[in-house]
């Protein structure tokens, strides 16, 4: 059997106060949700689907073993801006190659958040 995937849609963060995750997530990508009721919330960036998922899990708990990366311009910037909104530094800017750049940092709920810089990338 084969199968053709598409790519990604959807990365999807869960959120204990979903309220204050919508009013956060839309500042830090400067955008408005196109579904928003009270157990999810989604974004439209760059034609992929951020969603916040209602979940009650704490921070402490939830695992770093998935890690999705947003495409930036300039990650130092990207860095900076989510900071001065309160998550917290991760990963710092680091060249992983060629002009790769990636870092980290973490929301407020304890979900980690991937910026890359790769100008090589296109998107199918």
């Amino acid at each position: 059997m084969t199968v053709d995937f598409l790519g990604l849609r959807t990365a999807i963060y869960r959120v204990s106060d979903l309220e204050r995750a919508r009013e956060w997530y839309g500042e830090a990508f400067g955008a408005e949700p196109y579904f928003d009721d009270s157990f999810y919330v989604g974004f439209n960036v760059a034609g992929y689907e951020l969603g916040l998922m209602r979940d009650e899990t704490p921070a402490a708990m939830k695992t770093a073993n998935m890690l999705t990366y947003w495409g930036v311009d300039d990650v130092e910037r990207a860095v900076a801006h989510l900071v001065s909104l309160g998550a917290a530094p991760g990963d710092p800017p680091t060249n992983v190659g060629g002009d790769i750049v990636v870092a980290t940092v973490t929301d407020p709920w304890g979900n980690a958040l991937g910026l890359i810089f790769n100008p090589g990338f296109q998107a199918a």
